[in-house]
């Protein structure tokens, strides 16, 4: 579905979901000025269309034991194709996402750990792939993401 074919209400119950994916559609109707059946029809187009493809929660990961964040930059053989840089770091459970890249490094993981000590083992585990010539890791101080809200 092309952006030209969302129209402003959409976009505001798009935002709306955003900021409360449980938000019934009777709440978000009586937001955009429009009638329950209506807004189920329009987030059921969405969602055929596939401009909304989940519902999701935000998750506390510190208060689950891994307050650690860290984004890897990766370098990989010149022969390492983009599926086995996939491969390679979406086998650990402490990536979160991984970006590959254009240029240099070839790839950019986000990682969550419990502490230093597991963030390192998972960089040693990730450089016992026999596949990267080297990392970079940067660990996370704070952040903010777009539609998310801050932890108090």
């Amino acid at each position: 579905m092309a952006e030209e074919l969302l129209d402003a209400t959409d976009h505001e119950i798009i935002a709306l979901l955003r900021e409360d994916a449980r938000r019934t559609f009777s709440d978000i109707a009586v937001r955009v000025s429009l009638s329950t059946a209506a807004v189920k029809r329009r987030v059921d187009r969405l969602r055929e269309k596939g401009v909304i493809t989940g519902f999701t929660v935000q998750v506390d990961h510190a208060k689950l034991g891994w307050g650690i964040e860290a984004f890897a930059q990766l370098r990989f053989f010149g022969s390492t194709n983009v599926a086995e840089i996939v491969e390679t770091t979406t086998r650990i459970p402490e990536a979160q996402a991984v970006f590959t890249i254009a240029g240099d490094p070839d790839a950019v993981v986000w990682l969550r750990s419990r502490d230093m000590a597991h963030l390192q083992s998972t960089i040693d585990e990730l450089r016992r792939s026999h596949r990267i010539t080297s990392t970079r890791t940067l660990i996370v101080l704070d952040s903010w993401v777009r539609g998310e809200d801050r932890p108090e």
